[in-house]
């Protein structure tokens, strides 16, 4: 990704209202070069079962607009989980687990899991790098 957008914060107010959202905007940062297979390197898709997805054409293999990011996999809402990313990775804020737990509603447990996740991304990547990138990086 050649530039890393800013998104406001009334916007990412508003994609933390639901998981829908936040997997449209995903889904828009993934694909921004453009679709192309991870199997077979086909570059034409059509929509898939799920919302936000891509099959290919080819090889008619789905993928989902959360496989392969930061938020692959997650057993808790999306938007809580975009919550806690655009918080440490735009915002900078360093809330305590147990803020975060408490404000989500969710266990501190998996708060700390997922702000774990979100570090050790952010360790891998160059210093100065988006937090788009850390979004996108393969967990």
């Amino acid at each position: 990704m050649e530039k890393d957008l800013k998104i406001s914060t009334e916007l990412a107010r508003l994609m933390m209202q639901s998981d829908e959202k936040v997997m449209e905007f995903v889904g828009s940062v993934k694909w921004a070069t453009g679709y192309s297979c991870r199997y077979c390197g086909n570059s034409n898709f059509c929509a898939g079962k799920l919302p936000f997805s891509r099959r290919c054409t080819r090889c008619k293999k789905e993928e989902s607009a959360t496989a392969h990011t930061l938020f692959h996999n997650l057993k808790f809402p999306l938007h809580k989980a975009f919550f806690i990313a655009y918080d440490v990775c735009q915002q900078g804020n360093d809330v305590s687990v147990a803020g975060y737990a408490e404000k989500l509603g969710i266990n501190p447990m998996t708060c700390w899991k997922f702000r774990r996740r979100i570090t050790d991304c952010r360790n891998r990547l160059p210093s100065g790098a988006g937090w788009q990138q850390i979004l996108l990086m393969n967990t």
